[in-house]
């Protein structure tokens, strides 16, 4: 007799909690409102922040040029696969021509943004500045 009770306690609780958690998710859905989207650009924060994204990116293409005994060069990823070519592993020969292809790309990609970012802190000085037209 006590587990019927139990069991039946247990399976009404789960109900009602089954149903409170349904009204809670709808009454939330129900009252809330969608973010208000950008207002501007953000052109002023770009301006402020070109000087570090700019150190960052150089300091990015610098790892990437250096020689075989600085990690994440080119040249240090270029000789492990030679390595692994010389040794038959030609699986992990492949994988390592994969990331060797995606980080001769990320130089070209990176060369991008660096003259976008030097046109954008041009446009900075030259007074854009980030501040809205009037």
């Amino acid at each position: 007799m006590k587990a019927r009770r139990r069991t039946r306690t247990l399976l009404a609780g789960c109900a009602v909690a089954a149903v409170l958690a349904g009204t809670a998710g709808v009454a939330s859905a129900d009252t809330s409102t969608p973010a208000p989207g950008p207002t501007g650009d953000g052109a002023h924060a770009l301006c402020k922040r070109v000087p570090k994204i700019d150190r960052r990116i150089e300091r990015a293409l610098k790892r990437l040029d250096a020689g075989p005994g600085t990690r994440g060069s080119i040249a240090r990823l270029q000789q492990r696969v030679d390595n692994a070519k010389k040794a038959g592993h030609t699986q992990v020969a492949t994988f390592l021509q994969d990331r060797l292809d995606f980080r001769k790309s990320l130089v070209i990609n990176l060369k991008q943004r660096q003259k976008d970012l030097n046109d954008v802190k041009t446009w900075c000085q030259a007074g854009g500045g980030g501040k809205a037209a009037s």
